[in-house]
């Protein structure tokens, strides 16, 4: 018997709404649900749609949930899974940056953001731990992760192209199996939904570079790329979405760049919502609040619509690329490829939090070390005791750090 759509969508509706933490709380919270209480999914098709789609580009957890409901309804399951999802967060980060964008250089507003900018430093070398434990196994995945950190941080390899050559290393270095299982024949149906949901990603980018639409073009086909490139989550392509859009486009400032994470960490959802963020900021210092609401919806867009057509094109064929070694190798060194990637993304907020002064050098960045704040280090002190000794909830910790270096600003 078919789930009902009401019941989908109240329960869809429940865990975007409830969905703070991160992809493993995310994840977590739809194991609850859906395996769980309702009995949706068996555990070994939770298990399966979980490593689909960590093989995929984008937000592992807001395609595992449509993935869910493509599995329990079709299409029109997985749309309201899915952008049941984003949607909650999408709304909050929409108020926050229009807030942000008015009220960022009060003073005071600024103190607050010391605090979340510690904490970010030390949420993203949790991240950094976790997934270290999981993907760095052997030597050769210690030397990949390495590898990935020495290109970026002192070479400046681009990001996309660090991906492809790990990918490429695990695809030659794994054996594959005598006979691997031929894909299912649904080739026709999948060029369909490839063509349609191809076709709505990249034609709102089409028209608007045929009407000359300079700034909302370069902003879409950036964007558009890097949903194609983010493997790994949000931490993982961060530090290349920074480089490209305050050096590159110059688009906001590296201080900017560091608030933007600190708040989409405050919000329900996936993390990659902080491209919305930068988008609204674009927007706003390029033509005001209206080009700024334009410019948000538009990086949405572009950044979840391909999630779409990732799970719809490739969810026949679950299985199937699962059974296949050498496409677990690729993902097994894209991980491990990862972990240095973000290593180099952790040494690059806390150089920009320690240091008033950081400039890119020739080999790396480079600081100034009378630039160094004094206070950020003790900030960064107190979210360890909050988010490492006392294992506080992210958010609740957030709050906490906002107050103390808000009130440092006040009363010392």
């Amino acid at each position: 018997m078919d789930t009902p759509l009401s019941q989908l969508f109240a329960t869809f509706a429940r865990i975007g709404v409830l969905s703070f933490g991160g992809p493993a709380a995310q994840i977590s919270l739809m194991h609850a649900e859906l395996v769980e209480r309702h009995k949706w999914l068996t555990e070994k098709q939770f298990l399966q749609a979980l490593s689909f789609c960590m093989l995929l580009p984008g937000p592992e957890a807001m395609q595992l949930a449509t993935y869910a409901g493509w599995k329990l309804r079709g299409v029109p399951g997985g749309l309201i899974a899915g952008l049941l999802f984003v949607l909650p967060g999408a709304a909050v980060i929409m108020g926050l940056a229009f807030g942000y964008a008015h009220y960022g250089d009060v003073p005071l507003v600024q103190s607050l953001f010391a605090g979340i900018k510690a904490a970010v430093v030390v949420v993203v070398l949790q991240a950094l731990w976790r997934l270290s434990r999981k993907a760095l196994g052997g030597a050769s995945s210690w030397i990949l992760a390495a590898l990935a950190f020495a290109a970026l941080f002192f070479l400046s390899v681009p990001f996309p192209l660090i991906i492809a050559a790990a990918a490429l290393w695990g695809y030659l270095v794994t054996r594959s199996e005598a006979h691997e299982p031929a894909p299912p024949p649904e080739r026709p149906a999948t060029l369909r939904t490839i063509t349609v949901w191809g076709t709505l990603w990249l034609a709102p980018v089409a028209v608007l570079w045929l009407s000359g639409a300079t700034f909302l073009t370069d902003l879409a086909l950036f964007f558009s790329q890097l949903a194609v490139v983010t493997f790994g989550g949000a931490y993982a392509v961060l530090a290349y979405m920074t480089q490209a859009v305050v050096e590159t486009h110059g688009w906001l400032t590296t201080p900017e760049m560091i608030d933007a994470l600190g708040l989409a960490e405050t919000t329900p959802g996936p993390l990659i919502l902080v491209t919305q963020f930068v988008g609204f900021l674009a927007g706003f210092a390029e033509g005001g609040p209206w080009l700024a609401f334009g410019a948000a919806t538009l990086t949405l867009w572009v950044t979840f619509t391909p999630c779409f057509l990732w799970i719809f094109a490739g969810a026949p064929y679950v299985e199937t690329l699962l059974a296949r070694p050498r496409l677990r190798g690729a993902l097994d060194a894209i991980s491990a490829g990862v972990v240095g990637v973000i290593l180099n993304l952790s040494v690059w907020f806390a150089l920009h939090v320690i240091f008033a002064n950081v400039t890119p050098g020739r080999f790396g960045p480079r600081v100034e070390l009378a630039s160094l704040i004094p206070e950020n280090l003790v900030f960064i002190g107190i979210a360890v005791l909050l988010l490492l000794a006392l294992r506080l909830p992210l958010i609740l910790s957030l709050g906490l750090m906002a107050a103390i270096s808000g009130a440092a600003e006040l009363f010392v």
